[in-house]
């Protein structure tokens, strides 16, 4: 493996993620949708489809944030299957429940640590991660305690921003995130930093092949691969339990 694959990646301070968080959490879908134009939600249905989720498996979807990906895999469980939404910032999940209602879905919604989950060993069929993994203080770490709560023969889900490897393409989208999304995301918000931080996050977090080797770092996953996303803004992860 090269020296990229082989790094690994100390993240953020804790607290300040979670009050950076708390201060967007009221405008967070809004901006998500006009930064967007909406892909997100189709990336999060991508994640859905590649995890294999059949009716009646139990889900657990750390840093569920709002709640979108939650909502997504407790359509396809259905009534028999169970969601359990986690995130450690309690205003980002304040919308959640509400949405769930609105969708006539019944999920769970927990405030939880994805570095120290309170399920016991092997409580789930699949555990997943959007766009929460590069805002933990020690990814190995948090991608331990989800392989810990999912049982064996369980998948390993994480969507996550990286960068594109496509010439030119790259290179557009590079302005738009360094120009253009801090500007937007402070106007709908009102915190420009916030969203300078999530572009700088995305443009230093490892992708690809070298987190992958974070995966595999990890312990006790296999069948590890990885599927770009709208020309490699975006990745899914997916891993299999041992």
């Amino acid at each position: 493996m090269s020296t990229e694959e082989n790094r690994g990646h100390q993240g953020p301070e804790p607290e300040v993620i979670r009050s950076m968080f708390s201060k967007v959490a009221g405008r967070y879908d809004l901006a998500n949708s006009i930064l967007s134009l909406g892909i997100h939600h189709l990336w999060r249905k991508k994640l859905v489809q590649i995890s294999g989720a059949k009716a009646g498996q139990s889900i657990l979807d750390c840093a569920t944030g709002t709640g979108d990906l939650a909502l997504e895999f407790k359509k396809r469980v259905g009534k028999n299957g169970s969601v359990i939404g986690t995130d450690f910032c309690a205003e980002m999940l304040h919308p959640a429940p509400a949405k769930a209602r609105s969708a006539r879905l019944d999920v769970d919604f927990s405030v939880a640590d994805v570095m120290n989950l309170p399920y016991p060993d092997q409580s789930f069929d699949i555990c997943s991660i959007s766009f929460g993994i590069r805002n933990v203080s020690d990814p190995v770490r948090a991608l331990q305690e989800m392989t810990r709560v999912t049982k064996t023969g369980g998948k390993i889900l994480v969507l996550e921003f990286g960068q594109s490897a496509i010439p030119g393409f790259s290179q557009i989208y590079g302005f738009y995130s360094e120009r253009v999304l801090p500007i937007l995301g402070g106007l709908v918000t009102g915190q420009r930093s916030a969203y300078s931080y999530l572009q700088k996050s995305s443009e230093l977090f490892p992708c690809r092949q070298a987190f992958l080797a974070l995966m595999q770092k990890s312990g006790n996953l296999k069948d590890l691969s990885f599927t770009s996303l709208t020309g490699g803004i975006a990745y899914i992860y997916k891993a299999e339990r041992q």
